[in-house]
C-alpha cells in the first residue's frame, strides 16, 4: 500500500460571480468551498521536518480566494472548481489529485447543501 498526504482547507466562505439565471449573475453568490488535495508523500516527517516537505495550507486557501479572478463571472460552480484545480497544479508539483466541494449557499431554502464535488487528477504529462 502506498503513503499518501492529504491537505484540507474546509468552510471556506467566497463572494464568487456564479449562476445562470438573471437573478444569479448580477451579484456575487456565497459558496462555501472544502479542498483536499493528495501531495506526494515523503517516506518520513522528523520533527524538524521543514515546511517545504509538505505545503502550506495558504496556498489552498489563496486558491479558492484571491487566485478567483476579480469581475470574471462563472456561468456554471463546476467552472469555479476547475479554476481551483488548475491552480493547485500549476503551482506545485507534488499536488496530485484535488477535490472540490462547492455548496451554493444562496439556495438553500431549509438548510440542505446544494452543490457539486469535482475530483481531479494530476495530467500524466504535467510532471
Amino acid at each position: 500500500m502506498q503513503d499518501s498526504l492529504q491537505l484540507e482547507v474546509h468552510d471556506l466562505e467566497v463572494q464568487v460571480l456564479t449562476g445562470i439565471y438573471s437573478e444569479e449573475t448580477h451579484l456575487p453568490q456565497p459558496l462555501r468551498i472544502d479542498l483536499t488535495v493528495d501531495l506526494d508523500c515523503p517516506a518520513h516527517f522528523a520533527p524538524d521536518t521543514p515546511l517545504s516537505a509538505s505545503k502550506n495550507y495558504l496556498d489552498l486557501k489563496h486558491a479558492a480566494t484571491t487566485a478567483l479572478p476579480e469581475g470574471q463571472h462563472f456561468t456554471l460552480i463546476e467552472a469555479v472548481a476547475d479554476h481551483i484545480c488548475e491552480t493547485l497544479f500549476l503551482g506545485d508539483r507534488r499536488v496530485r489529485k484535488v477535490r472540490v466541494k462547492i455548496v451554493k449557499l444562496a439556495i438553500a431554502e431549509a438548510g440542505e447543501s446544494i452543490g457539486i464535488t469535482l475530483v481531479r487528477h494530476r495530467p500524466a504529462d504535467a510532471g
